[in-house]
């Protein structure tokens, strides 16, 4: 069981095609390659160990559910070019579960009703621990409402001087009881943030997982420098560290 492969979820909103959910092995395996890069059929039959035919009736398949398509090779018109043409909704791992200490009664009842906190981080936490608890990863809808909640966010924040801005965003963050950020500026911004209220009582699972925030820092920094940004995170507290920290570095 342990080496089970997590259920896919992918959408396809282009085309009305509802959430499709995937299981098979090989496809999951395709699709674990082709979210790097684009490849064409025989590096995906020469990188999955299987036949040409088996490859091709997975490709049909993934095609036909919309989640993948082919392009014309440039310099070839006999070579497909493959690649995921659909949105990356998160994964179910079914292997291991087991109960966490942030989903009882004791945990919750003494670091969040007892803590003078609002209702809404209760229950933010314990559906975020259920999921956790489940196997089941919502990162990517999280980091796409962070990034719709700072696109909202931005012309409020906003000011045309940096220092400005920054301190703008590091207020709102304490009047809503986010938590506090501060900034260091060079060629990658870096954000520190203690009492994050997205992961503090979450569990050590050793992975970031402040995606919500990932997500509005990075709509925020975007529309600031009409740029695309790349914001990582590179400490949280369920990594086992006192403060989450994260990278902001311009793409242009």
């Amino acid at each position: 069981m342990g080496d089970e492969k997590p259920i896919q979820i992918f959408s396809n909103p282009k085309q009305s095609i509802g959430v499709n959910v995937v299981k098979s092995p090989v496809k999951l395996t395709i699709l674990e390659m082709l979210r790097d890069s684009e490849m064409e059929f025989d590096e995906i039959v020469s990188n999955t160990g299987k036949s040409k035919s088996t490859v091709s009736v997975h490709l049909k398949g993934l095609r036909e559910m919309g989640i993948v398509s082919y392009k014309i090779h440039p310099n070839d018109n006999r070579k497909k070019i493959f690649y995921i043409d659909s949105k990356y909704l998160g994964s179910v791992n079914v292997s291991d579960q087991k109960e966490l200490e942030e989903t009882q009664k004791e945990y919750l009842v003494n670091n969040i009703v007892n803590d003078d906190g609002d209702f809404t981080v209760l229950l933010f936490h314990t559906l975020r621990s259920m999921l956790i608890q489940e196997g089941i990863n919502i990162d990517p809808i999280l980091q796409a409402t962070g990034n719709k909640i700072g696109r909202s966010l931005f012309d409020v924040l906003y000011d045309d001087d940096l220092e400005t801005f920054l301190s703008n965003i590091a207020q709102f963050w304490e009047d809503k009881g986010l938590g506090r950020v501060s900034f260091e500026l060079g060629d990658i911004i870096k954000i520190t943030s203690f009492d994050c209220f997205e992961c503090e009582l979450l569990p050590k699972t050793g992975k970031p997982a402040c995606f919500l925030d990932t997500g509005i820092f990075e709509a925020l920094f975007s529309e600031y420098f009409n740029s695309s940004v790349c914001v990582i995170e590179i400490q949280c507290y369920t990594m086992g560290d006192g403060k989450c920290v994260f990278e902001v570095e311009l793409l242009n």
